[in-house]
C-alpha cells in the first residue's frame, strides 16, 4: 500500500467511509462530494493506479466491480431507470486519486456528455 493513496487508507480502515459493500477484491462507498443523488465509488483492494496498469491477473477484479455495480444499482433503485459507470484515467481523464476506481451514479437523468 502506497503511504498517500488516500484509497488504500479506507480499505485498510484507517479513514472513515460509508461503506455499502465490500469483499475480498472489492470496496464500495459513498462519495463524499455526490455529483447525482446516488454516487458511489467501487475499487479495487489491491492498489491499482488506474486503467493503464491493469495487468491479466487483474482480470476477476474487473468481473467483480462491475458484478458489484449492478448488484448496488438494484439494491438502491437506479437499475431500471438507469444509472452511469465511469473510470476516469489519469490527469486529461479527469482522475483525481492514483488508485483506479469507478463511479456508480444514478437517481437522476445524468446528461451527455458531462460536465
Amino acid at each position: 500500500m502506497p503511504d498517500n493513496c488516500l484509497f488504500c487508507k479506507i480499505v485498510a480502515g484507517e479513514i472513515p467511509a460509508e461503506i455499502v459493500y465490500e469483499d475480498d477484491l472489492v470496496v464500495a462507498f459513498k462519495d463524499i462530494d455526490p455529483q447525482a443523488p446516488v454516487h458511489m465509488l467501487i475499487i479495487p483492494r489491491k492498489h491499482i493506479v488506474g486503467m493503464n496498469d491493469i495487468e491479466d491477473e487483474d482480470q476477476q477484479v474487473l468481473a467483480r466491480i462491475h458484478f458489484v455495480a449492478v448488484k448496488l444499482a438494484r439494491q438502491f433503485d437506479i437499475a431500471e431507470p438507469g444509472y452511469r459507470l465511469v473510470n476516469n484515467c489519469n490527469e486529461h481523464g479527469g482522475q483525481a486519486v492514483g488508485h483506479l476506481h469507478y463511479h456508480l451514479l444514478g437517481g437522476r437523468q445524468l446528461s451527455w456528455p458531462p460536465g
